[in-house]
């Protein structure tokens, strides 16, 4: 932990004169990189406003003053009473920070675990929040709005039916684009950096997850997939992406023997998305773990299989809990099931294998879900995730007087 900064006096009151201060909290690598766009446009636009985080080195970059790196591994799921203790310290010292350093706007990203309960506390204290990334309630627990729209000013919706889910339940909203769709790719750069990668026919990227939970659950299974897959194209070649080195060194340290053919590559190692986007460019087919990721090979229309593994009773309560059909975000988009998703699946590895067998044997599958992935991709033209969120977050600031 760093010192805390203070632009208050001995006597705790802040200048008349300073602009208040904007507090990003980011407890996920996937927040802290959603954040960072937008804290770099902010910088852009407002580069007199104080700009704080509890979050990563993508926010860092970007121009926010990181005040406690909390965006490694996750804490949305909250899996131990240690982990809890942890927060709940880091809660307090938040609560300190923002007192301290007259922080006007609370701007929680994602994992609404952590981030509610934080948000409710520093809005009666006086702060505004913005949530950037909506919870997902339209997929389950649609009754827990209520919180939401008790601590939030304003969400900025990265999906674009999320914006009337939340007006209609009279909680203010506001689609604006996604960073993941909404960027722009140097082809010319992923092409050289994909030539680098392994050689070999069929090209087969695994995305195992972000967590070290999702590593856990899913990849010995991924594995497995690979191997089947490899014993009927004998010159397959595999990558499993590493999110970030920590999760490269899980991966290693639980399967130090790799199948041949397939290598750990950490896609997390600087040049922000690159080396992931050169992967997706490099595969044939992509086995994703469910999440975000799914959005990085729908940006290039990549044809892909969806999977989360779990036990029976994971799925009993996942068929139960989730509101929707479809739970890949490609397929939640379309309003169709577009591509193969296994999500939550605890059977064995022969379905999945024989979907992505489908891409491989038929490449009229191929290029139908291609198109279908396009026609998705079309629904978020126009848009600039970054632009469009500092805008909405400096008129509300506005709006406010602060």
């Amino acid at each position: 932990m760093t010192d805390l900064p203070s632009n208050a006096d001995d006597s705790g009151a802040a200048s008349a004169a300073a602009p208040g201060a904007i507090l990003f909290t980011a407890f996920e690598p996937s927040g802290d990189a959603h954040a960072a766009p937008v804290v770099a446009r902010l910088r852009e636009l407002a580069p007199d406003r104080p700009i704080y985080a509890w979050g990563g080195a993508r926010m860092a970059e970007a121009g926010a003053e990181v005040v406690e790196q909390t965006a490694g591994d996750g804490v949305i799921a909250l899996p131990s009473a240690g982990r809890i203790r942890r927060f709940m310290g880091e809660m307090r010292r938040i609560e300190t920070f923002a007192a301290r350093n007259r922080v006007v706007l609370h701007i929680p990203v994602d994992s609404p675990a952590a981030n509610t309960p934080l948000a409710k506390r520093l809005r009666a204290s006086g702060s505004r929040v913005v949530n950037l990334v909506a919870p997902q309630y339209w997929a389950w627990g649609p009754w827990r709005r209520r919180k939401l729209q008790a601590i939030t000013d304003l969400v900025l919706c990265l999906l674009p039916f999320e914006e009337a889910w939340f007006r209609e339940r009279g909680i203010p909203a506001k689609f604006v684009g996604h960073p993941v769709i909404n960027r722009s790719l140097d082809r010319p750069d992923l092409e050289r950096r994909a030539a680098e990668l392994p050689r070999g026919r069929p090209r087969l990227l695994i995305l195992p997850g972000s967590r070290s939970k999702e590593i856990r659950s899913n990849l010995s299974f991924l594995l497995g997939a690979f191997s089947e897959l490899q014993a009927r194209h004998r010159g397959m070649s595999g990558i499993v992406a590493a999110a970030s080195r920590e999760i490269a060194e899980e991966i290693r340290r639980r399967h130090p023997s790799m199948p041949t053919g397939l290598h750990v590559i950490n896609v997390g190692a600087g040049d922000g998305n690159a080396m992931l986007d050169a992967s997706i460019l490099w595969s044939d087919v992509a086995l994703t773990v469910s999440g975000t990721v799914s959005l990085d090979v729908a940006r290039q229309a990549r044809p892909m299989v969806g999977i989360y593994r779990t036990g029976p009773l994971g799925v009993l309560v996942g068929n139960v809990m989730l509101t929707i059909p479809d739970r890949l975000l490609p397929n939640i988009l379309a309003g169709e099931r577009i591509v193969p998703e296994f999500v939550p699946y605890c059977g064995g590895v022969g379905k999945v294998v024989d979907a992505v067998e489908s891409y491989l044997k038929d490449s009229r599958v191929a290029a139908e879900t291609q198109a279908s992935l396009k026609r998705v991709l079309s629904t978020f033209s126009g848009h600039d995730f970054a632009q469009e969120s500092a805008e909405a977050i400096l008129e509300l600031l506005e709006r406010g007087g602060r």
